[in-house]
């Protein structure tokens, strides 16, 4: 009899080993291999991406017509972790008529807004050689492309914060406290005369300060000249997205040896709208005010900064209907008054956003 037990015991006690060596068994099954995916997976590699946008536009400026078509492809040529090859080309048709109700007519223009490699050396600093956008203002950098801006036509003051460098430029950010971040950007410029990737010798740049609480960003640029005149140029930004309401409120003041200005707009979605709200949802309307003053550079209107040819005041209302994720439609129109005469601006078109990437993306 007590030997009887005893086997039992054993019998007993060998079931539960091998019931523990069976449940180990499965689960070093369960996680063996999503240890060893963990171990030897990797984040994907970064392919190349061609991005940018396109557009058609009608412009009716003082009653004379203007076809403008319009491409800006950008390549982003990743290299690793830390450096990015970008590029962005324009190509922009301006066609009008030749005479009276004629033919349209006009030109291709082609230009190299920026080809410049980028090295993050850390989250603080990062490095830029070749040619970028000049950093003055913020509509240069961040408003210029057809499919961001929210009015077709560019601010009165545009000229003066346009165009790109060739050189070498520091630029990026760092939290100042809890409430407040700081953006930076410092560049210097070599004069090129090569038709198409032109730019002029100077040094400069932009700081920002950013409060992510209330949305607010304020800051300031500058920009001195080295060559020529030898001239300072000032500018100051302004921008507020509140959180209650999609509603974007931007502007900026400049003022150089060309002339001095401003302009405020505001973009606000409908989506809050609670009638028809499939097409609500979808506009977007927009409100600019501006002025300029003329500078020393800038009387008879100065073709080579392309500024008003006087004083000018302008108001511009216009409308923004988003057909699907990249491709809107636009209509503005807009008033200008000035001591050479007072017209009125029309703008019809569309504009399309497009990304393909040049690589595997797995």
């Amino acid at each position: 009899m007590k030997s009887s037990v005893q086997n039992l015991r054993h019998r007993c006690a060998r079931s539960r080993t091998a019931g523990f060596v069976r449940h180990l068994l499965l689960f070093l099954l369960c996680i063996g291999p999503a240890r060893l995916r963990a171990q030897t997976s990797e984040p994907p590699a970064p392919v190349p991406i061609l991005t940018g946008n396109a557009g058609f536009f009608t412009n009716v400026q003082n009653g004379t017509s203007q076809i403008v078509s319009e491409v800006n492809p950008v390549v982003l040529l990743p290299l690793g972790d830390r450096w990015l090859i970008e590029t962005r080309g324009e190509f922009v048709g301006d066609f009008q008529p030749k005479w009276g109700n004629g033919p349209y007519g006009g030109t291709v223009d082609k230009e190299l807004d920026y080809l410049q490699a980028d090295f993050i050396a850390n989250p603080y600093v990062t490095v830029t050689v070749g040619r970028f956008l000049t950093p003055f203002g913020i509509y240069n950098e961040r408003l210029y492309p057809i499919w961001i801006r929210c009015l077709q036509p560019v601010p009165l003051i545009f000229p003066i914060e346009e165009g790109s460098s060739n050189g070498a430029m520091l630029r990026g950010g760092f939290p100042l406290n809890s409430a407040v971040n700081m953006n930076y950007a410092i560049y210097f410029s070599t004069l090129t005369t090569t038709n198409g990737i032109d730019s002029d010798r100077s040094l400069g740049g932009r700081m920002g300060f950013f409060f992510p609480g209330p949305r607010v960003e304020a800051g300031m640029s500058w920009q001195k000249s080295l060559q020529d005149e030898r001239t300072n140029a000032f500018g100051f930004h302004f921008a507020w997205q509140p959180n209650a309401v999609p509603l974007n409120l931007r502007s900026e003041y400049a003022r150089s040896y060309q002339g001095s200005g401003y302009w405020m707009e505001g973009a606000y979605r409908l989506s809050q709208v609670n009638f028809w709200q499939h097409a609500m949802r979808r506009t977007e309307v927009v409100g600019r005010v501006q002025q300029f003053f003329l500078g020393h550079a800038s009387w008879g209107g100065d073709s080579e900064y392309e500024l008003p040819w006087a004083n000018a005041q302008e108001a511009d209302f216009g409308v923004n209907y988003f057909l699907r994720d990249g491709l809107k439609t636009t209509v503005s129109y807009g008033r200008q008054f000035s001591s050479a005469g007072d017209f009125n601006l029309w703008t019809v078109g569309i504009a399309y956003r497009f990304a393909v990437p040049l690589g595997r993306t797995e």
